[in-house]
C-alpha cells in the first residue's frame, strides 16, 4: 500500500509524513484535547509550513525535534493549529435568550459570565453589548471573563479592533452605541469603546488543564469548541462547566454540538442551551 505523503509545494522538502502526522496529532490531543482525524494532513501541512519557513526548518520531522527541544516553540506548534472562527453575534438565538429569559431570571444582581474559547474577541464583546443594552443607559451590572488557548488571538481580542467586514452583523444602532469608527489610509476599523473593555478581563487558558477561577458564573459560553475533542473529553468538560455554574446558572454550546448520551447535571432549556439542574 502507498503511504500518502502531503507536501507543501511552496517550501522543497516539506511534507508530511503519516507518521509525523500521527506524531504531531499525539501532541495536540495530549496538550489541548483536540482530535485530529485522518485526512487533516493537509491542514497541518498549510499550517505549520509557513511556520517551517519561517524557522528555517526544512522537514516535518526535524520540526517535531525542535518542538520537543523547545516549549515555546511546542505552544507556537499549538497555537497554528487551533481553529478560531467566529463572528458577532454568532448563533444570535442564545443572545436572544440571555436578554429575554436569563437576564430577566436573574434579577438586579451582578453577573458573571465567561467566554471559553472566545478567539479574537467577537463573542465576549457580542455580551457586553447585551449587558449594556438591558441595562438602558445604565452601567453594565456583570463582568465578562473572556479566554482562550490561542495567544496570537488574544492579542486581537485585547485590541478590539475589527473591521467593516467584520461587524457587518451588528445592528448599525449598537455598533454606534459602542464601537468607534477610525480611519486610516487604508480602511475603516471600528474599535471597541472603554466601557465595553471595562467589563471584560481576557486571559490564556487550556481547557485540558487546571483552572485557577472557581465560579460560580451565571453564564458559560463554550460554543464551537468541543467540535474538536473526541465523546469522553467533551463529557468530561461538561461536567467540569456544571461545577462552576451558579445554582440558576446557564451553559451555551454550540448548534452543531450536543450533550446526548453524557453524564451530567444539566437540563435543556433551549437548544444548545442548558440549564444547571436544581439540587
Amino acid at each position: 500500500m502507498t503511504v500518502p505523503i502531503f507536501a507543501d509545494v511552496s517550501m522543497p522538502g516539506a511534507a508530511v509524513s503519516h507518521a509525523d502526522f500521527v506524531t504531531i496529532s499525539a501532541m495536540l490531543y495530549d496538550i489541548a484535547g483536540i482530535k485530529l482525524s485522518d485526512g487533516k494532513e493537509g491542514l497541518v501541512v498549510s499550517r505549520l509550513g509557513k511556520r517551517m519557513r519561517e524557522v528555517g526548518v526544512p522537514t516535518f520531522t526535524a520540526y517535531i525535534e525542535r518542538v520537543r527541544q523547545d516549549p515555546a516553540e511546542l505552544r507556537e506548534m499549538i497555537d497554528r493549529l487551533t481553529t478560531n472562527k467566529t463572528s458577532f453575534f454568532r448563533e444570535s438565538a442564545h443572545f436572544d435568550f440571555l436578554r429575554t429569559q436569563a437576564l430577566p431570571s436573574w434579577g438586579n444582581r451582578e453577573v458573571t459570565i465567561w467566554s471559553a474559547g472566545c478567539s479574537s474577541g467577537e463573542e465576549p464583546y457580542t455580551l457586553a453589548t447585551v449587558l449594556y443594552d438591558y441595562a438602558q443607559g445604565g452601567d453594565a451590572n456583570g463582568r465578562i471573563l473572556a479566554t482562550d488557548l490561542s495567544h496570537r488571538v488574544l492579542v486581537k481580542a485585547k485590541e478590539g479592533a475589527y473591521t467593516t467586514e467584520m461587524v457587518r452583523d451588528i445592528p448599525a444602532q449598537t455598533l454606534n452605541r459602542h464601537f468607534d469608527r477610525v480611519r486610516d489610509e487604508k480602511h475603516d476599523r471600528w474599535v471597541a469603546k472603554q466601557h465595553l473593555r471595562s467589563i471584560i478581563r481576557f486571559g490564556k487558558l487550556n481547557l485540558m488543564e487546571d483552572w485557577p477561577m472557581r465560579g460560580p458564573f451565571d453564564a458559560i459560553f463554550c460554543r464551537n469548541v468541543m467540535i474538536y475533542f473526541d465523546r469522553e473529553t467533551q463529557e468530561r468538560l461538561v461536567q467540569r462547566f456544571s461545577r462552576l455554574l451558579a445554582p440558576d446558572g446557564f451553559l451555551f454550546i454550540g448548534h452543531s454540538e450536543t450533550l446526548h448520551s453524557m453524564k451530567h447535571d444539566l437540563r435543556y432549556v433551549a437548544p444548545a442551551a442548558y440549564a444547571k439542574a436544581a439540587s
